[in-house]
């Protein structure tokens, strides 16, 4: 590589005038590696009237924020997107490079790297640097999630990784914080775009979105069967908590694959996770471990769960499930019917 790449970069994917939360939480990553490798923090920020989220950007750690501002990037396309990040690619030669690991994120960020000829990491839950050699570790579960695989990069630049979210933490936002905003020039013309934006459909669904949720509690299937795991849907109406399920349950048509938690699923990062009957796999792992507390109920005593567990109960689910249900009821009656976890 005879030319010099620095600096770390992270697309920030903005929607409606409102950032991602897992691009806030890239930041929060590209930081400690910016300072590891003693670099700047840039975000780069494509869309239609997004100037005014520079100062977002640079609050939540970048010191440098990227911008093209343009009409024909109101909505995200692929090819419009595209065009812009390669643009500021090749001018400003990032050496590391990261995106969200959603729809969009995902999309643009393998058009990229094809483009620039360059590899890319996809669905990371940790990140690294190799000082010596300034080398993006970048790893995730493989195998059938039965082994972790740090992927490295190491004869094309930029580096470039897509992140699950929920598994990196935001910094917390320094209004006081300066930053330069860069913004760049593209030539884009709606007639040459090879897709329309026909209309917008927001998803009005129902559905439960784990990854909000304050109490989550999961089962495996250490429960023996369904009839058994509509314990876990009774703990959690007492306890006002959503339901989750491992990859097992789901693919045993116990949960639907929307309430799957793991790294083919939902990544969630509660107040409380209650890991019910569940053995403490490293694909399911990945999903739950940065939840707050985690209280892990397992008849076996040395279960992996365990090891990420801030409270743990050896016994059987099925036993222990009924006197934690019929507790939670004493406590809702004695207080009114509400219980307060602050």
């Amino acid at each position: 590589m005879s030319k010099e790449y620095r600096g770390v970069w992270v697309f920030i994917e903005q929607n409606e005038g409102e950032i991602e939360g897992v691009s806030l939480e890239l930041l929060g990553a590209g930081r400690k590696l910016a300072d590891k490798l003693s670099v700047s923090l840039g975000g780069v920020l494509l869309g239609k009237d997004v100037k005014a989220l520079c100062n977002q950007v640079i609050s939540y750690g970048a010191d440098e924020v990227y911008v093209i501002d343009h009409p024909v990037l109101e909505d995200y396309r692929t090819e419009s997107y595209m065009k812009g990040v390669v643009l500021l690619a090749e001018k400003y030669s990032p050496e590391i490079f990261l995106y969200g690991a959603t729809p969009n994120g995902k999309d643009l960020a393998s058009a990229v790297a094809t483009d620039l000829s360059t590899g890319l990491t996809a669905d990371t839950t940790m990140l690294d640097v190799d000082l010596e050699k300034r080398l993006l570790e970048a790893s995730r579960p493989a195998f059938g999630g039965n082994i972790m695989a740090t992927i490295l990069c190491k004869k094309h630049r930029p580096q470039m990784a897509t992140v699950r979210p929920k598994v990196m933490k935001a910094l917390e936002p320094d209004k006081e914080r300066q930053g330069v905003i860069i913004e760049e020039n593209i030539e884009l013309h709606e007639e040459d775009m090879r897709t329309k934006v026909l209309k917008v459909v927001k998803d009005v669904s129902k559905r439960a979105n784990l990854a909000d949720a304050h109490i989550i509690v999961c089962g495996g299937k250490g429960l023996g069967d369904q009839q058994n795991f509509s314990l876990i849907y009774e703990l959690a109406e007492v306890i006002g908590a959503s339901v989750g399920g491992t990859r097992d349950v789901v693919e045993a048509g116990w949960l639907p694959h929307e309430l799957q938690i793991g790294q083919t699923g939902e990544t969630v990062t509660p107040k409380i996770y209650f890991a019910v009957g569940i053995s403490g796999a490293i694909q399911h792992v990945v999903g739950m471990k940065n939840s707050e507390i985690i209280i892990a109920i397992n008849k076996d005593a040395s279960a992996p769960i365990f090891d990420v567990a801030t409270y743990g109960i050896v016994g059987d689910a099925l036993e222990i499930l009924p006197k934690l249900i019929q507790q939670f009821k004493e406590i809702r009656t004695e207080k009114g019917g509400e219980i307060s976890y602050a």
